[in-house]
């Protein structure tokens, strides 16, 4: 049943690459996903690995200001979750924004974008983060 469900999903998926930057928990790289929810939201997510396995969930609102489809405007929030391999690491559950700009070539089916995600962290300490600066480069299934 998980296998179908997980199918399903990644058969949903509108485009999967990776990001690079710094994550709540880990830093480095991770898979990165974007799903279609309308024509101006998604949900992007990301699953880190490094010290731990990280988890982020954003709801994005996509802006198109200049009208041209090339370029994104995305503004979201969503929730956080990253759980430790080491003892020495703290487990962490909160809440994160991201505000980024995406750009989708015509010619070939590759989207990049740079984003900033500053987080609220709950558990199991709290505090609060204004790094988070990422670069995803991602493939886009089915064209613009």
């Amino acid at each position: 049943m998980a296998l179908v469900a997980g199918t399903f999903t990644l058969s949903h998926a509108q485009e999967i690459g990776v990001r690079f930057g710094s994550f709540t928990g880990n830093g480095g790289v991770a898979l990165d996903g974007i799903f279609s929810t309308g024509e101006f939201s998604r949900i992007h997510a990301d699953l880190s690995f490094g010290r731990g396995i990280g988890i982020d969930a954003l709801w994005d609102f996509i802006y198109r200001p200049l009208g041209n489809e090339a370029f994104d405007w995305y503004l979201g929030a969503g929730p956080f979750l990253y759980i430790p391999f080491d003892a020495d690491y703290d487990f962490g559950l909160g809440a994160i924004g991201e505000l980024g700009l995406a750009y989708t070539f015509a010619s070939v089916p590759i989207s990049i974008s740079f984003d900033w995600r500053p987080y609220f962290r709950l558990l199991e300490t709290t505090n609060i983060s204004f790094g988070g600066f990422g670069l995803n480069v991602r493939y886009v299934f089915g064209g613009n």
